[in-house]
């Protein structure tokens, strides 16, 4: 998948003035690449329009205007873009409670290595993530993870560290939608 391109990024006035039909597409595109797994796990595949429409909102509410600051933006958004045959998602891990939170990411540590996508054979896929959001004694409630998974989709995408035994299985329209971003170029 092709990373989001300067070119592409409006200023934060127009971008405004089109907000509404690019935020409308944007959501429906996320909204099928959501993947909720038991109660506290959210894996949120992006794809270039999703990306896109990241940068757009941040440069909207921050009011960034100096190329630096839209090239950093770019930058750190398109890690979230891999090349064809890989995928990527922010995994968010939802705990209200401060102190629960807490330790529950202290008691978590080792997450990364748990979770998996499971193909329609049976084999499991894990990723590969960002060691800059796992500390010595307590994991980030924000992964930023990537699925090898080829040019088909998962019929899965779950979790098996002991004592969070979880999995959802995807729609059709989930698979597809990863699935098209798996050939994109």
């Amino acid at each position: 998948m092709k990373p989001v391109e300067r070119a592409e990024i409006l200023d934060y006035v127009t971008y405004g003035e089109q907000r509404e039909s690019i935020r409308s597409a944007a959501l429906r595109a996320k909204s099928v690449r959501r993947i909720l797994v038991g109660e506290h796990f959210t894996f949120l595949f992006e794809n270039h329009e999703t990306v896109r429409y990241q940068v757009q909102e941040m440069m909207r509410v921050e009011k960034i205007v100096k190329e630096d600051d839209i090239q950093h933006e770019l930058d750190t958004y398109n890690e979230l873009i891999h090349p064809a045959g890989t995928i990527g998602c922010t995994l968010l891990i939802g705990i209200d409670d401060e102190a629960e939170r807490d330790v529950k990411l202290r008691e978590w540590l080792g997450l990364n290595d748990h979770i998996y996508a499971r193909m329609a054979d049976g084999t499991r896929v894990t990723p590969t993530w960002d060691p800059r959001q796992v500390g010595d004694t307590r994991l980030s409630s924000v992964q930023y993870l990537a699925f090898p998974l080829g040019s088909e989709a998962p019929v899965a995408f779950g979790i098996d560290m002991p004592g969070i035994e979880l999995e959802t299985e995807l729609s059709e329209s989930q698979r597809e939608a990863l699935e098209s971003d798996l050939s994109a170029d």
